[in-house]
C-alpha cells in the first residue's frame, strides 16, 4: 500500500536521503517506508523519527582526520 506525504515530508525524506552513500540510499529508503507503514498516523514527527532511525543505521560519516592535510 502506497504511503502518502505531504509535499513537505517528502521533501525531508529526499533532504535527508542525499548524504547518504548512493549503494545504501535504497536500503534507507526502504526503513523509512517500513517505519511510516507501521504507524497509525503519518505527520511531520513521525517522518522526521523514521528519518533519524534510518540514517543511524545507514549514514557513515567522513573521516575528517584527511581533510585539508590534517593528520593525528
Amino acid at each position: 500500500m502506497p504511503i502518502k506525504l505531504t509535499d513537505d515530508e517528502l521533501d525531508a525524506v529526499m533532504a535527508a536521503a542525499r548524504p547518504i552513500s548512493v549503494e545504501r540510499r535504497a536500503a534507507f529508503l526502504q526503513e523509512i517506508a517500513s517505519t511510516l507503514s507501521s504507524c497509525a498516523e503519518i505527520g511531520p514527527g513521525a517522518v522526521h523519527r523514521a528519518i533519524v532511525a534510518a540514517a543511524r543505521a545507514h549514514f557513515d560519516a567522513p573521516d575528517l582526520s584527511r581533510v585539508c592535510g590534517t593528520s593525528k
